[in-house]
């Protein structure tokens, strides 16, 4: 079953990268921009990064096709934790194994800034945005707040990557691809961490 699943994520990254290549491969950026931060595996940055390469004077223009795709994709997550959850919303979480997660992370989720923090972490890393949106959207995260995270998180994500491949071209493209997102996961836990131990003092 895991090994079916793997050809199949496989299957789709591929057929992902090969988007980047078609003539109207930006529609298609918009496309997977969109339905990544709801329900697809997929990352954006797939097709993002070669397209960079291939058009590096358009890398700021590439970026906030990410980021508006990205912006409406996290609405439509919302509204499935909101409106579908048990139809939809479980069925995606559980595919990514945070089913279980649910009641547990639902009074930590909606205290105080740490739903926001959960959507800047998810808007910024390699963690799955998909289960962030529709876990906003199932505990009734305040909708502003929802979205000017993301817009943070997902703006600082493209624009960053967009830019390092503008200014440097191919030789950024294996840090990009196989570290970056670990060094923005470091970011954020530090920012937390940091976060975490103001209120505690305080």
């Amino acid at each position: 079953m895991l090994q079916t699943i793997n050809r199949w994520i496989r299957a789709l990254y591929d057929w992902v990268f090969s988007l980047a290549r078609h003539p109207k491969a930006t529609y298609g950026l918009f496309g997977v921009s969109f339905i990544e931060s709801s329900i697809f595996p997929i990352p954006p940055d797939v097709m993002l990064i070669p397209m960079v390469l291939a058009r590096r004077a358009k890398w700021f223009f590439l970026a906030s096709i990410c980021l508006i795709g990205s912006l409406f994709g996290a609405y439509l997550g919302y509204y499935i934790g909101a409106a579908l959850f048990e139809t939809i919303g479980r069925p995606v979480l559980a595919f990514y194994g945070k089913a279980d997660a649910f009641t547990e992370l639902q009074g930590w989720y909606n205290d105080s800034s740490w739903g926001a923090w959960a959507v800047l972490f998810a808007a910024v890393t390699p963690f799955p945005f998909k289960v962030v949106t529709i876990f906003s959207g199932a505990v009734g995260l305040n909708l502003l707040t929802f979205t000017i995270v993301s817009i943070i998180g997902r703006g600082f994500r493209f624009y960053l990557v967009s830019y390092l491949l503008y200014k440097v071209g191919e030789p950024i493209r294996e840090f990009i691809e196989k570290r970056l997102g670990l060094m923005f996961t470091i970011a954020v836990v530090l920012l937390l961490g940091g976060f975490a131990a103001v209120r505690f003092v305080l």
